[in-house]
């Protein structure tokens, strides 16, 4: 057993603890209090807490960085990437699985210890149990005018088998992309999966962009003339005249084992179904500045009560896989929300949220010594406000079960 004492250590579950300590032994938490140790290494002007969690990014888009120029609507991103993309053909890539390694390595150094990947390929699979980064992957798919639902969920979970296992840190499911772009019938064969795979988790985009909001509500928009201009047009498809997340919800969708990402345009409405489901929002709010669909709600998200998570979304539309910048960010939308909540949110909120609640997100006794210390100014009159604040990679390191020296020792 090794202890570990800090000027602050943030259970999360429960309020910091000033000059406190956490005893870590085979790689789980087995005490944590306040107060001396004289066996303790002390880790010095630190501030302790449990990896974060990136509840939405795309890894295998981290070959897209700075590739994409930001836009003032969606659509207009949308095209920038699709055209960027057509000119890789094989996601196997040398380039692109040396991006998405490289992104892994950023998440870590940035202090993410679980991460929700959304991939269409699971070329990230290997590489995140390479590197030992656990995560939920979200085998995506497709397809607004599919012929046979049923056929392409058996097809993708009979792929998503062969992968193996990669043990209780990689889970792999599967996800629609989007109201936009999965047909009814993909949607509920998907459900029926799901229904079928008790542990599994599924995520969706939903309510993220103005003219996805028209194009459920009236069938019209730039999604439409999109989707005819791909030849991926159903005349079939026929608008609910409801909003996504209503539509969604009424479809059956909706309940406390899916992430919806994004929320963007989400009503008052809307984040009142989505608490009564259970559901959680993933809020990736730099990338919905960068994509042009504006700021999230996120007062409102947390004034409705629904659980929120965070994501910084993919390489091809955030500068970093950061979640510190994340949340600094959202601080900067609600100044009114207590930073408290916001650092719940990208820790056991997400973690729950990804189904890894019993082992991630806080510091609890029983539960992975997952641990990062962020390196602390000479003063700082309140920890947690000071971690929302906007925090790089050089100031954290990985508390592991093995003596560290103090990054700010004692004078």
């Amino acid at each position: 057993m090794i202890v570990y004492s800090a000027d602050w250590i943030l259970p999360i579950a429960e309020t910091p603890i000033p000059h406190g300590w956490v005893a870590i032994e085979g790689g789980r938490v087995v005490e944590v209090g306040s107060g001396q140790r004289r066996e303790a290494v002390d880790l010095g002007r630190v501030a302790v807490l449990p990896g974060l969690v990136n509840a939405h990014t795309h890894l295998e888009l981290s070959y897209l960085r700075d590739t994409v120029p930001p836009a003032s609507a969606f659509l207009d991103w949308v095209s920038g990437l699709m055209a960027v993309r057509r000119k890789w053909s094989n996601p196997g890539a040398p380039e692109i699985l040396a991006a998405a390694r490289a992104g892994i390595h950023e998440a870590r150094a940035s202090g993410t210890g679980l991460v929700g990947d959304v991939s269409n390929t699971l070329a990230t699979v290997p590489l995140l149990l390479e590197a030992g980064l656990p995560a939920r992957v979200f085998y995506e798919l497709l397809g607004f005018g599919a012929a046979d639902p049923v056929g392409r969920v058996r097809d993708a979970r009979a792929l998503v088998s062969t992968m193996g296992s990669g043990g209780s840190d990689m889970q792999i499911g599967l996800a629609p992309h989007a109201p936009y772009s999965v047909s009814p019938g993909l949607f509920a064969a998907i459900r029926d999966d799901l229904g079928a795979h008790p542990g599994d988790i599924s995520s969706v985009h939903l309510s993220e962009s103005p003219e996805e909001v028209e194009f459920i509500l009236h069938g019209t928009g730039g999604w439409r003339e999109l989707l005819v201009g791909l030849g991926a047009w159903t005349d079939e498809w026929r608008a609910p005249g409801v909003s996504p997340v209503m539509y969604l919800a009424d479809l059956g969708f909706l309940d406390a084992r899916i992430l919806v990402v994004h929320g963007a345009q989400c009503s008052a409405e809307d984040l009142s179904r989505l608490r009564a489901l259970g559901t959680t929002v993933v809020a990736c709010p730099r990338s919905n500045q960068y994509v042009g669909v504006g700021d999230p709600p996120l007062e409102a998200f947390y004034a409705t009560g629904v659980r929120v998570a965070f994501g910084t979304d993919s390489l091809a539309s955030v500068a970093d896989l950061n979640v510190f910048q994340e949340l600094a960010a959202a601080r900067r939308l609600v100044p009114g929300v207590s930073a408290r909540s916001l650092i719940e949110s990208a820790t056991l909120i997400g973690a729950r949220a990804l189904g890894f609640g019993d082992e991630f997100g806080s510091i609890e006794v029983g539960k992975r010594g997952a641990l990062i210390a962020v390196n602390l100014p000479e003063r700082v009159d309140d920890v947690e406000e000071y971690l929302v604040s906007g925090i790089d990679p050089d100031m954290i390191q990985w508390v592991e079960s093995s003596h560290l020296a103090p990054s700010h020792p004692r004078t």
